[in-house]
């Protein structure tokens, strides 16, 4: 059934939304993939904190016009699946990366983060970012280790002392 103009509208609104609250997007073209499989695919990205959404690429291009990803425009070409991430900027990514395993159909042709089109071999990049959660770890880590080294430091000063009189004790007859 085609669509009418207030649900294009309506659709090219809910996408733009989406895009404005977006830390990165990634395309990918899904041609051959099967319902059962693109089900999953949405399953997977819900999971994953990720909006994804099959749009007319007409649509897409208005939707995405006043957004970082304006960029993208032109390469919506063919059937392709727009995945937006929410929660942090390389959840799209490793959904779709870790989907393509296993579905050879699903094939990323573009991704973009901060206004800045990426090409499609940068998803690795893009997947290996760490989650918010990840990140605040490593900064904790890295906080964390100046003000261990300093307590190892100081505590071995009297470790130090310590050793020596015990020594010193060991080395004279009694």
């Amino acid at each position: 059934m085609a669509l009418t103009f207030e649900d294009k509208k309506k659709i090219v609104s809910e996408v733009a939304a989406v895009a404005t609250e977006a830390h990165s997007a990634v395309a990918a073209e899904y041609h051959g993939l099967s319902v059962g499989e693109m089900t999953e695919l949405r399953v997977k990205a819900r999971d994953g904190g990720v909006y994804l959404r099959v749009v007319k690429n007409n649509l897409a291009k208005l939707a995405l016009a006043d957004t970082d990803f304006s960029c993208m425009s032109e390469g919506f070409v063919g059937p392709l699946v727009l995945a937006f991430s929410q929660e942090d900027p390389g959840a799209a990514a490793r959904v779709l990366k870790d989907f393509a395993k296993e579905h050879d159909k699903l094939e990323v042709k573009m991704l973009s983060v901060g206004g800045e089109l990426l090409p499609a071999s940068d998803i690795d990049r893009l997947a290996k970012l760490p989650t918010r959660d990840q990140a605040l770890a490593i900064l904790a880590g890295t906080f964390r280790a100046p003000v261990e080294k300093l307590a190892r430091t100081l505590n071995e000063v009297p470790g130090k002392l310590v050793r020596t009189v015990a020594a010193v004790r060991d080395s004279k007859p009694a």
